[in-house]
């Protein structure tokens, strides 16, 4: 299915570029877990992650009237607007009900699985060239990633596939914004997010009104939940900038295997805000993923700084 998106390598620059956001997104992105995993305790997910979307959309907003983003925006794509919107939505409100019953880094863990999915999609639907090598790093990072964790599907239940379906809404997500950060403006894609998460979320909140739930009935935060949920706003409206900037500067392939990284910026926070301290089997599995991810990135250039003309076909598979 032809997507209008070429295939030629992106410059070795650009390449950097997107590499470097990716790291940057992935060192903040924790930071809205561990805000949420402090708020679930008193707060639903549903309003934990409206609340997000309050707060990102706020961010964006003067930003998005400063640059003239808002000339851009398009009823025509409205469509996929909503559409990330809703994915997102289901994503952090099933990431965020899992904190409730599993430590942050278990979490984490197991929704790994979506550099995979994003990986195998983007081979999929946007015909990028992906060889043995960069399924072989994404396998080699997942199977660190078990280390760290070595989560338990017996312990937990049905509550561990809920990162599984976020895992597969963030791949639609981020596949979708690879796709839309090519023609629209990455300040105007954030503040759009987030009205369309906003308004999700409200309708989930109506709906579960007065049922008692967990989940989507809301509740009055006192004042340490409002820091909480500030917290969660903030954080993803950073993680997500860097995020749109670097799926816009790289592709999508080359930058899932690095969001491996996220799990040992989450090891440390989750240490220093909630004391777990990684054993040597974590540490283990720390340090694959980081030569997983170095793997890549040496690949990945060695790749883009070859000449179109001059590259062989077997070359074509990184």
């Amino acid at each position: 299915m032809s997507n209008g998106i070429s295939t030629r390598p992106a410059p070795v620059s650009e390449v950097s570029t997107g590499i470097l956001l990716m790291f940057l997104s992935v060192f903040v992105s924790p930071l809205i877990d561990i805000f949420s995993k402090l708020a679930i305790a008193t707060i639903p997910a549903a309003e934990i992650t409206a609340a997000r979307f309050v707060v990102q959309a706020l961010c964006m907003l003067p930003i998005v009237v400063w640059r003239g983003s808002w000339k851009s925006f398009s009823w025509r794509a409205n469509i996929f607007h909503a559409i990330r919107g809703a994915v997102i939505t289901l994503s952090m409100v099933s990431f965020v009900t899992t904190l409730k019953y599993m430590p942050v880094a278990d979490a984490i863990a197991i929704f790994f699985v979506e550099p995979i999915i994003l990986t195998i999609l983007s081979s999929i639907f946007l015909k990028e060239t992906i060889g043995w090598r960069r399924y072989t790093a994404c396998g080699v990072g997942f199977f660190g990633a078990m280390l760290i964790i070595q989560p338990s599907f017996q312990e937990v239940g049905y509550v561990a596939l809920l990162p599984v379906v976020s895992a597969f809404c963030i791949a639609i997500f981020a596949l979708m914004t690879r796709v839309l950060s090519h023609r629209e403006d990455p300040w105007a894609m954030q503040f759009q997010m987030g009205i369309w998460g906003l308004l999700f979320c409200i309708i989930l909140l109506a709906v579960g009104n007065g049922t008692g739930s967990d989940v989507f009935d809301s509740v009055i935060p006192d004042a340490r939940g409002y820091l909480y949920l500030l917290g969660v706003g903030v954080t993803a409206a950073t993680a997500g900038i860097f995020g749109v900037y670097a799926y816009r500067a790289a592709p999508a392939s080359t930058l899932a295997p690095l969001q491996y990284f996220e799990i040992v910026s989450a090891t440390i926070f989750a240490w220093l805000v909630f004391g777990d301290f990684p054993d040597a089997v974590k540490w283990l599995g720390i340090a694959i993923i980081i030569a997983s991810g170095l793997y890549i990135i040496w690949r990945e250039r060695r790749f883009a700084s070859k000449p179109v003309s001059d590259t062989p076909q077997s070359a074509l598979a990184p």
